[in-house]
C-alpha cells in the first residue's frame, strides 16, 4: 500500500512483480521438445511474402545468426486506419528460403556484428522475355 502525495488519508493498492516459474520446474527433467513440423508453403502465403518484399515502404532483412538460424523481418508501416504497426514482423522462414533458392530475391550486402549478419533482401530483377512471336503480325504491301 502506498499513501498518495495529494491525499495522505487515501492507500492505493499498486500491482506487485509477478515472479515466473524457472522452466526446470514446469517441465520434465529430460523432456525434448516437439521438433515443428514444417508445413508446406502454400502459393498464396508464398505470393504474399513476395508482395510484403517487393514493397518499397517495407525495407526487409534476413539476419543470420552465428549458430546458423535465419530470420527474415520487415518493417510494418502504421495503418492509419487502425494504428497499428511501426514494428518489426517476421516472415516464414521456410518461404523466404524457397523464394531465395529459386532466385525470386537476393540479398544486400552483408553488415556483420560480433553474433550475427545482416542482409538486406530485395526482390530479383526480372528480364523481360522476348515473345516467341510478335504481337502485332507484319504489314504485307502489295506489289502493284
Amino acid at each position: 500500500m502506498l499513501a498518495t502525495v495529494d491525499r495522505p488519508s487515501t492507500l492505493v493498492d499498486l500491482p506487485t512483480v509477478r515472479r515466473r516459474r524457472a522452466r526446470a520446474a514446469s517441465a520434465p527433467a529430460l523432456a525434448a521438445p516437439a521438433p515443428r513440423a514444417a508445413a508446406p508453403a502454400s502459393p498464396g502465403s508464398t505470393a504474399d511474402v513476395l508482395r510484403i518484399i517487393a514493397d518499397p515502404r517495407t525495407p526487409t532483412y534476413v539476419t543470420v545468426f552465428a549458430n546458423g538460424r535465419r530470420r527474415y523481418s520487415y518493417w510494418r508501416p502504421i495503418d492509419p486506419a487502425t494504428g497499428a504497426g511501426g514494428c518489426y514482423a517476421a516472415l516464414p522462414t521456410a518461404e523466404c528460403d524457397e523464394l531465395q533458392a529459386s532466385g525470386r530475391i537476393t540479398l544486400g550486402e552483408p553488415v556483420v556484428d560480433p553474433n550475427r549478419t545482416t542482409y538486406r533482401v530485395r526482390t530479383a530483377a526480372r528480364v523481360p522475355q522476348t515473345p516467341a512471336r510478335p504481337a502485332v503480325a507484319p504489314e504485307r504491301r502489295r506489289v502493284a
